[in-house]
């Protein structure tokens, strides 16, 4: 089996999205490379399920990505997210938190998030279930770990992962789905491919000791830089935001923290 993967291109320029046909040319670009890095790896591109990251991208525009075919939006700051989910009530859509939560804002993901995909604190777990528990709801949950063994990320080590799942077996309304993680922000493909390697490994583990403790099993891991690799690898989500919205003004470094503004590792 063929692991050759595009090599992420430095200096790479996302054109800026700006109509309803823009979108559906980027989203079908995406679609044909998930199809591409499936096949390369022996699997079904219906096996990965594509998630849009629409942070910093104003409402106007995401009107227009939900009319070209998303339905499911990413973001990563919860304010930020909120404010969209309020302004867009009237659009058929639902949301992904993907950053760093605290507990101070697990009301408001209850409120609005289908899906939490940071989730790697006991305290932030339980906060989240009491407030579900009280909406009489329950909560598609990642568990994130930390595969690049940078002090600065969040994410739980990887020899954490395990006993972290065990103890979420209790809190009933939180539906473990799978892993998640992000890479190393670097161009050197094999060391991305690396943490990527740890996530499947872990999930694999989980699934041999007890498959309940991992749900589904899926693995969000890939960002428009490195998609392809993370599929390769066994990826059953990618969150992908500047191949599809166009290039952002805001650094990386401004939502996911240790991350250098390398152009071949972006979400």
């Amino acid at each position: 089996m063929s692991h050759a993967a595009e090599m992420p291109t430095t200096g790479v320029a996302y054109p800026t999205a700006e109509s309803v046909e823009d979108f559906g040319r980027a989203i079908a670009t995406v679609r044909t490379r998930i199809a591409r890095a499936a096949g390369r790896a022996g699997r079904d591109a219906s096996e990965v399920r594509l998630l849009p990251v629409s942070k910093t991208v104003p409402e106007d525009r995401i009107r227009l990505a939900v009319r070209a075919g998303c339905r499911a939006l990413g973001e990563n700051k919860v304010q930020e997210a909120k404010r969209k989910w309020q302004n867009l009530a009237d659009v058929d859509v639902s949301w992904s938190v993907i950053g760093h939560l605290q507990t101070n804002k697990v009301k408001d993901v209850v409120a609005f998030a289908d899906e939490f995909q940071a989730l790697d604190s006991i305290r932030v777990a339980d906060a989240l279930d009491r407030r579900l528990q009280a909406a009489g709801r329950k909560l598609d949950v990642f568990v994130q770990i930390n595969t690049s063994d940078e002090d600065s990320k969040f994410g739980l080590e990887p020899d954490q992962a395990l006993e972290f799942l065990r103890q979420l077996r209790h809190r009933d309304s939180l539906r473990v789905q799978g892993l998640m993680t992000l890479a190393l922000f670097t161009s050197d493909t094999e060391r991305v491919r690396a943490c990527f390697r740890l996530l499947r490994t872990l999930r694999d583990r989980a699934r041999d000791l007890d498959p309940e403790l991992i749900g589904p099993g899926e693995l969000s891991m890939g960002m428009s830089g490195d998609y392809e690799t993370a599929i390769e690898e066994g990826a059953t989500v990618v969150r992908v935001g500047q191949a599809i919205f166009g290039a952002r003004p805001t650094p990386d470094s401004h939502y996911w923290p240790g991350t250098a503004p390398e152009p071949g590792n972006v979400a």
